[in-house]
């Protein structure tokens, strides 16, 4: 449980920021993964069974996560990365939390400016690929320290506007894709290597979606 302070956010100030090219070496990853998809026609029925607990403790420390074990929660090593921090802060699970900084969301390319407390969720943590349509897609038969990982992945996190968050809610990209069109690309590369490197398949929607937004890369 973090320690709660007082706190300021202020939501979409400043101009709308374009996104860098993404390297031209994750890309290619990305087209040659694409390629070895595995394609289903559509995302299943989701399975009323889900929990969001299924994946482990949120945020736990304790997986085998790449940067995982570290002394610190996910959502503060995703903020550290993300955020441009201007303060940090002692908490149970993190020496160095997070408890000041600018975000400029990946998703709207707006600044969020971010303190830590009640209103905190200004700022939050996505699942490029969300954990339900893991969970529809196979992982609902994976053991549970593989769930744990894959809900921890830095790969398939990202720190955005709270507002985008809950937009996208557990929507695929065929029902779902960023606000500003200038991260397509990223967002297609990582989502797309993320489900190779799960070995999960994509639904047919969403693949003509993610194939378009390769070609913009």
């Amino acid at each position: 449980m973090f320690a709660l302070t007082s706190v300021t956010v202020a939501v979409g100030v400043g101009p709308v920021q374009e996104r860098r090219p993404v390297p031209a070496a994750q890309v290619a990853a990305a087209r040659k993964a694409f390629g070895d998809l595995t394609v289903i026609g559509a995302r299943p029925p989701h399975d009323a069974g889900y929990q969001r607990e299924a994946f482990g403790s949120s945020w736990t420390d304790d997986s085998d996560a790449p940067g995982s074990q570290n002394g610190c929660d996910t959502r503060n090593d995703i903020l550290t990365r993300d955020v441009a921090v201007s303060g940090t802060a002692t908490t149970s699970s993190c020496p160095k939390a997070v408890s000041a900084g600018v975000l400029t969301s990946p998703y709207t390319g707006r600044p969020v400016v971010f303190e830590r407390g009640r209103t905190s969720s200004a700022v939050q943590i996505d699942h490029i690929v969300p954990l339900a349509y893991a969970w529809d897609m196979g992982a609902v038969k994976w053991q549970p320290e593989r769930r744990t990982a894959f809900a921890n992945d830095p790969s398939n996190l990202v720190a955005v506007d709270g507002g985008s968050n809950q937009e996208k809610s557990d929507a695929e990209p065929g029902r779902w894709m960023p606000p500003l069109r200038s991260f397509h690309c990223q967002y297609a590369v990582q989502f797309v290597l993320v489900l190779a490197r799960y070995s999960l398949p994509v639904d047919a929607p969403s693949r003509d979606v993610l194939s378009r937004a390769l070609d913009s890369c």
